[in-house]
């Protein structure tokens, strides 16, 4: 039964590399049907006056991504941050530095999905309203993955293609942000802090670390 928050404490004695280790080893709980019993009002009275999370993951909007219950996380566990398509902006990586400087989470991670549909509007040069100017985050990854094509179609309609666009958009995220956030790159640095990214399967529940 998961019926105690994260204390300060608790936080204080994690290891980036042990966080990754529990949020993966709750992956493997969530696709076994494993899931942790929890209490959660229990968790609820005991984070109402703090919050200690040991991670916050970038993820895309997708509904059929629910951060949380992948990780077989609860109340108190991680911070998400949430965009179509899991990119950087000034907002997010405001968010990540908050979540690592500020509220002491050790880790980073940018979560990509299969079958990204903001990925798939990318490939496909989708122009509609305010989703064009958030789409073209994404098109470095669709050029990226242009340059890197044997042949074949280079849009939606090749399965192949928008799985590597979405690795690709993963793997140039976090490249941004430690380009972009001078404290986040140097708390990886100074080993406070582990900046990762994965890829979430819709067909096993399996986040592939890349």
């Amino acid at each position: 039964m998961k019926n105690t928050a994260v204390s300060k404490e608790q936080q204080s004695m994690m290891t980036p590399e042990s966080v990754l280790k529990d949020l993966m080893q709750g992956n493997n709980r969530f696709m076994e049907g494993r899931d942790q019993q929890v209490d959660n009002m229990s968790l609820i009275a005991q984070t109402t006056g703090g919050q200690f999370p040991k991670a916050v993951i970038l993820s895309c909007i997708d509904s059929r991504v629910p951060v949380e219950k992948v990780f077989d996380q609860n109340i108190g566990d991680i911070f998400v941050a949430r965009v179509a398509g899991n990119f950087e902006n000034v907002d997010i990586l405001g968010s990540l530095e908050y979540s690592c400087k500020a509220a002491g989470s050790k880790l980073v991670m940018v979560l990509g999905h299969e079958s990204c549909g903001a990925v798939k509007a990318a490939c496909d040069g989708v122009e509609l309203g305010n989703i064009t100017a958030m789409l073209g985050n994404i098109m470095p990854a669709v050029e990226k993955s242009v340059d890197e094509s044997k042949g074949g179609l280079t849009n939606s309609s090749n399965n192949e293609f928008v799985a590597k666009t979405v690795e690709n958009n993963v793997i140039l995220t976090m490249k941004r942000i430690r380009q972009k956030s001078l404290i986040l790159k140097q708390m990886e640095i100074e080993g406070a802090i582990k900046i990762v990214g994965g890829v979430y399967s819709l067909q096993s529940g399996k986040v592939q670390l890349i």
